[in-house]
């Protein structure tokens, strides 16, 4: 865009210079003209000379000058574009380390939702086999309980059934015991029957 315009400004300085050029060639002309009108005797080659070299000299500061400006504008426009060449790279350079981070970044994110799914995945397995042998556990909670419950039934009956016969026996070794004193009483009388009864039949033997 810069370029255009000192295109442009170059161009224009060349249409001052040439319509310079033309109005001071309209101007000499008319003054050949009018001296020549009014003294035919002057030397017009060397006003000729004069004018041509005026001119020259003219067109050459002119041509110097835009050519200075020119090569002014154009240094310095070659010195932005440095610039701007050297910011351009500079900004490239950035957004490639930007992309490069972007796409670090976007690897490491993708790797933290794998690891994310997978300890999900994990999680919920985990889960459902503890769940499951929780239910398990529970269960068999459950019956070690209702075996308990028997057992505690199956003593208290054992532990009545043992006071029942704990007390049958005691009744039985009282009878027993009653009874063998009985039955001792019973011996000790008939054995006193028996002796009285011997003596009897002595007697009775002498006195035949």
């Amino acid at each position: 865009m810069q370029i255009e315009n000192l295109k442009e400004e170059l161009a224009y300085l060349k249409k001052n210079h040439e319509e310079e050029m033309n109005a001071l060639r309209g101007q000499v002309g008319g003054e050949i003209s009018v001296e020549m009108d009014a003294a035919p005797g002057i030397d017009l080659t060397k006003i000729l000379a004069e004018m041509r070299e005026q001119y020259e000299s003219l067109a050459d500061k002119n041509r110097r000058d835009a050519e200075q400006w020119f090569f002014s504008k154009t240094e310095e426009l070659n010195r932005e574009v440095a610039i701007n060449t050297e910011q351009l790279q500079s900004g490239k350079t950035e957004i490639t380390e930007l992309r490069r981070t972007i796409q670090s970044l976007e690897i490491d994110l993708q790797s933290q939702l794998s690891t994310k799914a997978a300890l999900e995945g994990t999680l919920a397995d985990t889960e459902a086999r503890y769940g499951t042998q929780l239910a398990q556990l529970q269960g068999l909670i459950t019956s070690v309980e209702e075996q308990l419950a028997e057992l505690r039934c199956d003593m208290e009956r054992q532990n009545h059934e043992y006071r029942v016969l704990l007390d049958v026996k005691c009744r039985l070794e009282q009878e027993i015991a009653t009874y063998r004193r009985l039955l001792e009483g019973e011996d000790a009388q008939y054995v006193v029957g028996l002796r009285l009864g011997g003596h009897s039949g002595k007697r009775c033997a002498i006195e035949s």
